[in-house]
């Protein structure tokens, strides 16, 4: 059932309050130059706070989170949202036990959303860090992280998520060529948990690349 307004604004607040805390401590790794990354929390079954457009992800406040429907509708009109709102909208609908949603630019997803475009995909396998992704519980799966052309139109993007899913093929985080990486969790600490290993995963991978080994 949606939130009544005051209810839905205590939770947008305390939803800010969690995503300026993520963004402060996300800038501070250097994963969110130039005031690119958003995130979002899932406020209740119809309604999503997400970052608004164009604000310094490190020094977020609650007042730089606005709500929005799953259709993408902003509650107040007169604010916009990240441009990228619309694929994590296309995560929470796919996916009702998602309630939050990263996307950040490091370094080490840039540099490998370039180097492993052609591949499609980075094939991440014998890590041991793949079980702090939530539902491997063994080194010896390949865990894949797809990589899909960039695009400046939204729904490009997320026709080739919809395609990958609808192909029924497993999809816990995906690169944008270029760009970045997405990735979620039931909440906040499940999203970030994912975040960190998948970075540290392809710095791994990138190393290998560097040194001649053979991932």
């Amino acid at each position: 059932m949606p939130l009544l307004p005051p209810e839905l604004a205590t939770r947008l607040h305390a939803c800010g309050v969690e995503i300026a805390r993520t963004g402060a401590e996300l800038a501070a790794r250097g994963w969110t130059p130039a005031t690119s990354s958003n995130f979002s929390l899932r406020i209740d079954a119809a309604t999503v706070a997400v970052t608004i457009s164009g604000r310094d992800k490190g020094a977020l406040t609650p007042a730089d989170v606005m709500a929005v429907t799953l259709a993408g509708d902003p509650l107040d009109p007169t604010l916009h949202p990240s441009a990228e709102t619309a694929l994590h909208l296309q995560v929470y609908r796919r996916e009702p036990d998602v309630g939050a949603v990263l996307h950040t630019h490091s370094h080490n997803q840039t540099v490998a959303s370039r180097l492993f475009a052609a591949q499609g995909a980075v094939t991440l396998r014998g890590w041991e860090l793949q079980k702090a992704i939530t539902g491997y519980r063994t080194h010896a799966a390949d865990l894949v992280v797809p990589v899909f052309p960039n695009s400046q139109a939204m729904p490009d993007i997320e026709a080739r998520v919809a395609a990958w899913l609808d192909a029924g093929k497993p999809l816990y985080a995906y690169l944008i060529e270029g760009h970045g990486l997405y990735t979620w969790g039931r909440g906040m600490r499940e999203a970030r948990r994912h975040l960190e290993a998948l970075d540290f995963l392809l710095a791994c991978e990138l190393d290998l690349k560097r040194l001649g080994g053979t991932p």
